[in-house]
């Protein structure tokens, strides 16, 4: 986990109209994002976008399996038990998105560390993220930095299928590993006074 100011990654930064430069995010947020306009310091390999829900709603509340930072205290983070899981759910239509698991997202979950069976299915989401004053409704805006060459690591391990052996056995298709593989991560939530909080920030590599 990145205790840091993570854009400030890199020095390679894109002067764009938008966050479309390119980039592929994770697949399990198809369909729930929306491009920025004029991004502040948007890197060469970082994807970032703005949450929305199916039905075009902005506005979450974020519930998740972990604890707060004990000197970061906006800061969701791991467990001594296991990794954190964070979702947003929409406050009009209550639709949950799965906005992180980190016994399955990131390189190292997916290549080097292995979970129980308990750790993964063990995490209740019972903690509702409070930001200052309070504040349980956000806008949130999610970033991944994508600054491993998969095709230089893994391309000879590639199947005739197309598929690549993650670290617990399955199977996935490589343009998902490299999406999902991502080394990096940050979610900002923001509050109804404009006020931004980043609540997770994990080195996932």
């Amino acid at each position: 986990m990145g205790i840091f100011d993570l854009f400030k990654k890199g020095s390679n930064k894109s002067d764009v109209l938008n966050t479309d430069n390119g980039i592929s995010g994770p697949s399990i947020l198809e369909g729930f994002t929306e491009h920025i306009e004029n991004p502040k310091d948007l890197h060469s390999h970082e994807w970032r976008r703005k949450l929305k829900s199916s039905s075009g709603e902005s506005k979450f509340k974020i519930k998740y399996y972990g604890e707060l930072h004990e000197d970061y205290s906006n800061l969701i983070v791991e467990t001594d038990f296991a990794p954190a899981m964070v979702y947003a759910v929409d406050v009009v239509s209550g639709e949950e998105i799965l906005l992180f698991d980190g016994c399955k997202h990131g390189y190292n979950a997916m290549f080097c560390d292995t979970f129980t069976p308990e750790q993964i299915t063990n995490r209740p989401l019972d903690n509702l993220y409070k930001g200052g004053n309070g504040n349980e409704v956000f806008e949130i805006t999610i970033s991944t930095y994508n600054g491993i060459d998969y095709e230089d690591e893994f391309r000879e391990e590639v199947d005739t299928n197309g598929l690549l052996e993650l670290i617990d056995g399955t199977k996935v298709d490589f343009e998902s590993v490299k999406r999902n593989g991502y080394d990096t991560l940050q979610i900002w939530a923001t509050n109804t006074n404009g006020e931004s909080v980043e609540v997770v920030s994990e080195e996932l590599a």
